[in-house]
């Protein structure tokens, strides 16, 4: 593989969070790394990916090939979603709002990524019940595929 400059290579996906785990055995701890990325085109396309390697880098190419093989369409209107959305997944509530151009995205955290990475430019998204990034992220995905099935059942 040639080398890159990393600086200059634009990637299609963010990643959200990287875990170390530790599992006890025979020999000694067993240290691998787990990782969460969001993929997406920026127009209306997203996924997301959790993958554990060896190493981190290994994690985060793995998570990344995942979430591009796992993508959904995202409805959009403009620059934003066609109408409001609640979801609960798991212990994760997230409820998603369209806004007026040029208002931007007004999430926290996990949510920003994902509408990001979707090429939403305008839309509240607010967590409530767990800060867990994984589950948000999960629940995030399942409330923009919820408005992709409305937004289907409109037009036929």
């Amino acid at each position: 593989m040639a080398y890159q400059n990393y600086a200059q290579q634009e990637r299609d996906y963010e990643v959200v969070k990287i875990n170390r785990i530790s599992k006890k055995t025979k020999g000694g701890n067993q240290v691998r790394f787990s990782a969460l990325v969001v993929a997406g085109d920026k127009k209306g396309k997203v996924g997301a990916g959790l993958q554990k390697a060896s190493d981190v880098r290994s994690a985060i190419e793995k998570a990344a090939a995942y979430a591009k093989r796992r993508m959904i369409t995202v409805a959009l209107m403009g620059t934003t979603i066609p109408h409001e959305v609640a979801i609960k997944f798991g212990a994760a509530k997230i409820i998603l709002k369209p806004a007026p151009a040029g208002t931007g995205i007004i999430a926290g955290g996990a949510v920003r990524v994902v509408l990001e990475a979707a090429g939403i430019r305008d839309a509240v998204g607010k967590i409530l019940g767990t800060k867990n990034k994984i589950s948000n992220v999960y629940a995030t995905i399942e409330a923009l595929e919820k408005v992709t099935k409305y937004e289907k059942r409109k037009k036929s």
